[in-house]
């Protein structure tokens, strides 16, 4: 099984809800419905995730995604919605259509997977569905960003965005860039606006932005000066320019213009040519200024060698070109539901042990985040079970042993990779919480003699 997978199954939160579909030319679910998380219903997803393989033929994502919106939302369990795709889709509006008509009940977390997923797909879906785009392409560690996006669905979204500007007579604001939709715990977005008018050398502006968090109202005000500033470059102008650009690039691709369909291109165009910022519309190209002769002939191939360094060529005189995107097929996939509908792509899957110690030490945690005092288990702790058993602690059971010392062992040799078990290691100290232990200081020291660490109980949250 992936990495990315089994990380993901054992780091859903206890009482949650879920379900997976795969799904091709077709599509089945393993549950009827959305389950509760427990260790039957995990296991039994497991079992079928390993048996899995990329052979359910073409990508058709459109009727599992209605299937999924078809059921009932669970009260007080928000539906997520988990999208990876390492492809295109052949009917992509339809596919964001349906995640935009049901956006009120759900949030959409999108996925890219290589460089053949479709950029508009996985945007768009994000965007209509309130949630957040992933793109994983070359060294690009999965898991870390599958969990950032888990980290954003367990939390509440900053919505109900809106900027006002308050400026003088005379002078006025274009917005360039796209309406900021919700933002999350960490996330930053900015703004570019275009000032343009007459005022006098004293006038000041101010911007408000309110937003609502947890169904709290809130608003943020920023004053500014209109007094022109020295010259400092072209770098803001560009950026602001390549905003626009994005902005009307979507534009005409979601809405187009009914009067003149050509009109946003050529707004797009123009914008690029005269700012020098490339778009989807144009291109640069390098310009022999040697002789100032036509170059005659056809257009010739050459394979020129990678060079060991990389050389930046500034290049000028922005062309209209087209370009067209690469395609690719996405052969199967899965859907959760968190209470969530989760969708991911399925590679070939395996069923003996995975070989990274963390991922085993991950594959033998029980739904509740406790672990067994097994031979597995201390196989990954690098000790025997004899060791184990006779350093543990008389006060304490043998499962909550094994849970401290897993615990600690991530903290001590896999802090580098805090960002993908910290939800199982939250898990496990809310499962020790609930035990209501009442040495843990003395068996947090005695797993810290036994594995050679220093963790601190109160980082791990104890």
């Amino acid at each position: 099984m992936d990495g990315w997978m089994l990380l993901l199954l054992k780091s859903l939160p206890v009482g949650c809800y879920f379900n997976i579909y795969s799904f091709g030319s077709t599509y089945t679910h393993i549950f009827p419905k959305s389950v509760v998380y427990s260790q039957k219903t995990m296991d039994e997803a497991l079992k079928v995730i390993e048996g899995m393989g990329a052979d359910m033929g073409g990508t058709e994502i459109l009727e599992p995604l209605k299937h999924i919106f078809n059921q009932p939302c669970i009260p007080s369990q928000p539906r997520q919605l988990f999208v990876f795709t390492d492809g295109e889709v052949c009917n992509t509006t339809a596919v964001i259509d349906v995640v935009k008509r049901n956006s009120g009940s759900h949030r959409c977390f999108s996925f890219g997977i290589g460089e053949g997923a479709s950029t508009a797909l996985i945007k768009g879906l994000a965007k209509e569905g309130r949630g957040h785009a992933q793109f994983i392409t070359g060294a690009d560690r999965m898991q870390s960003k599958v969990m950032q996006s888990l980290r954003f669905a367990l939390q509440p979204a900053v919505v109900d965005i809106s900027v006002t500007w308050d400026v003088p007579a005379g002078v006025s604001v274009t917005t360039l860039s796209q309406p900021i939709t919700n933002l999350f715990q960490g996330q930053r977005s900015l703004i570019y606006a275009q000032l343009t008018g007459q005022s006098s050398g004293d006038a000041e502006g101010c911007v408000t932005v309110k937003y609502s968090l947890a169904d709290h109202p809130t608003q943020n005000q920023l004053k500014f000066s209109l007094k022109p500033t020295e010259d400092t470059g072209l770098t803001a102008h560009r950026l602001g320019a390549r905003a626009l650009i994005r902005s009307l690039e979507v534009e005409a691709k979601e809405h187009g213009d009914q009067s003149d369909p050509v009109k946003a291109k050529e707004k797009v165009i123009e914008v690029s040519v005269q700012s020098g910022v490339s778009s989807s519309l144009t291109a640069f190209i390098a310009v022999n200024k040697g002789n100032g002769e036509a170059v005659q002939g056809p257009l010739l191939r050459r394979n020129v060698p990678a060079p060991s360094m990389s050389i930046h060529l500034s290049v000028s005189l922005p062309l209209s070109l087209s370009c067209s995107a690469s395609k690719g097929q996405l052969s199967c996939a899965y859907a959760f539901r968190l209470h969530s509908d989760k969708i991911g792509h399925c590679g070939v899957y395996a069923s003996q042990a995975p070989s990274d110690p963390m991922l085993q030490l991950i594959s033998l945690q029980r739904a509740s985040g406790s672990w067994l005092l097994q031979s597995t288990l201390v196989a990954v702790l690098g000790k025997t079970l004899k060791d184990v058993e006779s350093t543990k602690p008389t006060s304490v059971s043998p499962e909550v042993w094994a849970t401290v010392l897993a615990v600690i062992w991530l903290h001590g040799f896999k802090k580098d990779a805090q960002v993908e078990w910290e939800f199982l290691a939250m898990k496990a100290v809310s499962w020790l919480h609930g035990e209501k232990v009442p040495c843990m200081t003395e068996c947090v020291e005695a797993g810290n003699v036994l594995l050679g660490c220093q963790v601190q109980e109160s980082s791990m949250g104890m």
